[in-house]
């Protein structure tokens, strides 16, 4: 694979408070409906999987001590498995999973860590919940689960972690250490999330969880490319500017893609809320204002899904492909409260959706 082939986007799934897989997002995207906080569970602050559990979606076996975190990876890889075994496919071997988080699971670490408090000794807690505490849990779970022997990656990034993921994910490809990588991020909706925000001065948005994985293939080696993925480019800004940070990297992705902003048909912003969620959008109108694209805006929709958002917002660009044929690159912008910037452009294939 050659320093500058990109990859293909050949299956994705999505555990989202639409609901579980693919098709319940597409339909959800497309129709553009927002989902109520705590409209369907009302024990869980912010918008939620509707009537999600590990055990009533993965079953009892293996289930007893794992955090939602973990279940919501498993699930949408579960998810992408049996789509490809319905097609005579799974994963091949070698398959690698990068997978993007912010902390992993803040409701399992502060619990563990609570237990060793209030206990009577410190060391009365319960073992088997030790890994949740673990940042790359989710993606260990998710290699046994689905015995995907290939290199198992974790990139803790915040909002900007699926597309850290998608850069990692393409250059495992470029070195030759994997072919096929399921790519994606996870996040969850727990109270303590909703707590830890609120004391960093979170930002104006709901808050939300889910899960999306895509599934990355070489263009040699994919049997059914839905859309290929043009230029990833990443950014920090260290001055509070993030309108010119992450125009330096729009800039630079189009050039790396060699297309224009008319090619641009529709555009799928983090909105990370307060100041900087206004330069994103000053900075996406600067670039594409004028030629109107279609805008989907998956926070408002779904809530803030931290880690997440970024893999909402690539699958929400693969739900719901431009209408007009000349102009099929999507884009999809990442700020994270940290500084991070990115943005990736996206082409979908003709007929495929």
């Amino acid at each position: 694979m050659s320093a500058r082939t990109m990859p293909v986007v050949s299956a994705w799934s999505a555990v989202s408070p639409y609901g579980v897989g693919r098709t319940a997002f597409v339909e959800g995207i497309r129709a553009g409906r927002a989902v109520a906080a705590g409209a369907s569970e009302p024990d869980l602050p912010g918008v939620v999987v509707p009537g999600f559990s590990a055990r009533e979606v993965l079953g009892r076996k293996g289930t007893r001590s794992m955090d939602r975190t973990t279940a919501l990876a498993v699930a949408a890889i579960g998810q992408l498995a049996d789509e490809r075994a319905g097609r005579g496919t799974a994963f091949g071997p070698g398959t690698a999973l990068v997978l993007g988080t912010t902390t992993g699971s803040v409701q399992s670490m502060m619990d563990f860590t609570r237990d060793s408090l209030v206990e009577e000794r410190p060391y009365f807690v319960d073992p088997a919940r030790f890994p949740n505490t673990v940042m790359n849990c989710a993606a260990g779970q998710c290699a046994i689960w689905h015995r995907l022997t290939g290199p198992n990656t974790t990139i803790a990034g915040g909002r900007a972690s699926a597309l850290s993921a998608l850069s990692y994910a393409r250059r495992l490809q470029q070195a030759g250490r994997a072919s096929a990588v399921l790519c994606g991020a996870t996040e969850e909706a727990s109270p303590w999330r909703t707590r830890l925000d609120r004391y960093a001065g979170g930002d104006a948005h709901r808050l939300g969880e889910g899960c999306a994985v895509l599934l990355l293939e070489p263009p040699d080696t994919a049997e059914r490319g839905q859309a290929d993925v043009l230029a990833i480019r990443l950014g920090v800004c260290h001055d509070g500017d993030v309108r010119s940070a992450l125009a330096a990297c729009l800039h630079r992705a189009m050039a790396d893609a060699g297309i224009r902003a008319a090619d641009i048909g529709v555009v799928a912003p983090s909105q990370p809320g307060s100041v900087p969620g206004k330069q994103e959008e000053a900075a996406l109108a600067d670039l594409v204002g004028e030629h109107g694209p279609a805008v989907i805006r998956t926070t408002e929709l779904i809530g803030d899904a931290g880690a997440a958002t970024g893999a909402l917002q690539l699958a929400a660009v693969l739900a719901a492909p431009p209408a007009d044929p000349a102009a099929r690159v999507a884009l999809v912008t990442t700020v994270d409260v940290d500084g991070v910037v990115g943005c990736a452009l996206l082409r979908h294939r003709e007929g495929r959706a």
